[in-house]
């Protein structure tokens, strides 16, 4: 066992709190004891995210202690590891994320983590995740920053811009991407040894084995994907044949990165949702149906007892464990500075590649350069970061204009401008680093 304290902040979201919490409980074995700090602006999901915290605890004697306030300089004192897991009004920000780019002509695929919706919702979020790293600095320097917060690159590179924690950022994009990969060849997802390197949603599949004997798999997948229909991941097919490597990430988010995303049949039916913020959610029905389940598992037995063993395969709580275990843990994709990682991408930039994790803490393989184009793809939207973070940070109008301009989903200068205009005129409630800004 290896008692230890873990701060969830964000924790009274249905989703981040179910899976987390189940996964704690789960991995008993080496966190039996420890202290769990919960943090929620909305002190009654708190209470519930505690309360069920504690039944799992209770039922399986994990022997967890739980602290939750509202304020998170009461819990983050002694802690080891500190989960952000925030979004601010999720849903109907990201509706206005996605309605007013498309009133200028931006065709964009989910307005979540790219285009003129990436930008908007990292110019919200960055600055209220480096006000939580402040309080992380002055009062546990050393704990391991997990960041679960999108869009995920530019919030991992504006924690290593601006503080000194050590930080990695997870998602699981890269595992449903090998799922989608193993569905072509016929195979269990745990039979393949893939590697995948670049930035968030926008990884390439380097390699495709076979784990049992290192069987290289690019071939035969080559071949049975091109008698899948046309409507499988089309964009993700396109980029294969011209570049020479699969996206290991889903055309759905990639999609978002991607300036002839709209042209896919497929993909161009999402340009033609004027709700598809809710459409999306909805399709993956996570948040409703975590709410209701920790609803019932405060009450239901049954329901409790489902949950003990549950699993969620996030890889926030494998990883605690490893570091905590000194496993050497291969992970097969974690956000963190490049710094030599992938060869032919800036060392300051936050890429996504595998990692082994030690007591050392996340360290990224190094997978060596990118063919050459798809090096480029990633670079453009490495600058756009970079971009995003200065225009989050001081307020500024050009620093985001230009990222605009330098987006691939925004058809011209006058379309970014007004789309710019109209972002921060609809989120001036949220953006008050921007309130002195001039129309150029």
């Amino acid at each position: 066992m290896a008692a230890t304290k873990i701060v969830i902040i964000g924790a009274g979201g249905a989703g981040i709190a179910l899976d987390t919490l189940c996964d704690l409980t789960a991995h008993r074995g080496v966190l039996a004891g420890s202290t769990i700090g919960l943090v929620d602006v909305d002190g009654g999901r708190l209470e519930q995210a505690q309360r069920l915290g504690e039944r799992l605890s209770q039922a399986t004697g994990a022997g967890f202690r739980f602290v939750a306030s509202t304020d998170r300089r009461q819990v983050l004192p002694g802690a080891s590891f500190v989960i952000i897991a925030i979004e601010v009004n999720r849903l109907a920000l990201w509706q206005l994320d996605w309605e007013i780019p498309r009133r200028h002509g931006v065709r964009h695929i989910m307005g979540e983590n790219g285009g003129p919706g990436g930008l908007s919702h990292a110019l919200r979020t960055i600055p209220i995740v480096l006000d939580i790293c402040r309080d992380i600095e002055a009062l546990c320097p050393e704990a391991l920053l997990m960041v679960f917060t999108n869009p995920l690159s530019r919030v991992c590179l504006a924690i290593s811009r601006y503080t000194k924690l050590r930080c990695v950022g997870l998602c699981h994009q890269v595992g449903a991407g090998i799922a989608n990969i193993a569905r072509v060849l016929d195979m269990a997802p745990e039979d393949l040894d893939l590697t995948a390197a670049g930035i968030n949603h926008f990884t390439w599949a380097l390699s495709i084995r076979r784990l049992a004997d290192g069987q290289d798999l690019y071939p035969q997948f080559r071949e049975k994907l091109s008698a899948w229909p046309a409507s499988f991941e089309p964009l993700s097919r396109r980029l294969l044949s011209t570049f020479g490597l699969y996206p290991a990430t889903g055309d759905d988010h990639l999609g978002e990165d991607v300036g002839f995303a709209w042209e896919t049949d497929e993909l161009a039916a999402h340009t033609d949702r004027p709700d598809l913020p809710a459409t999306f959610l909805g399709q993956k029905g996570t948040r409703e149906q975590a709410a209701l389940v920790i609803q019932e598992a405060l009450h239901d037995d049954d329901v409790l007892a489902d949950l003990l063993d549950h699993r969620s395969g996030e890889r926030i709580v494998p990883t605690i464990c490893a570091v905590l275990e000194n496993m050497h843990q291969y992970e097969i994709a974690v956000n963190t500075v490049n710094n030599g990682c992938i060869a032919n991408l800036p060392d300051w930039a936050v890429v996504e590649a595998p990692a082994l994790v030690s007591a050392e803490g996340v360290k990224p393989v190094v997978v060596g350069s990118l063919p050459e184009g798809c090096a480029a793809l990633l670079a453009q939207r490495i600058a756009i970061h970079s971009l995003t973070v200065e225009a989050a940070v001081h307020g500024d109008r050009q620093a985001a204009l230009q990222a605009l301009l330098l987006d691939p989903v925004v058809p011209g200068y006058e379309a970014a401008v007004a789309t710019l205009d109209d972002l921060l005129q609809a989120h001036a409630a949220h953006l008050p680093q921007f309130r002195s800004h001039n129309r150029d």
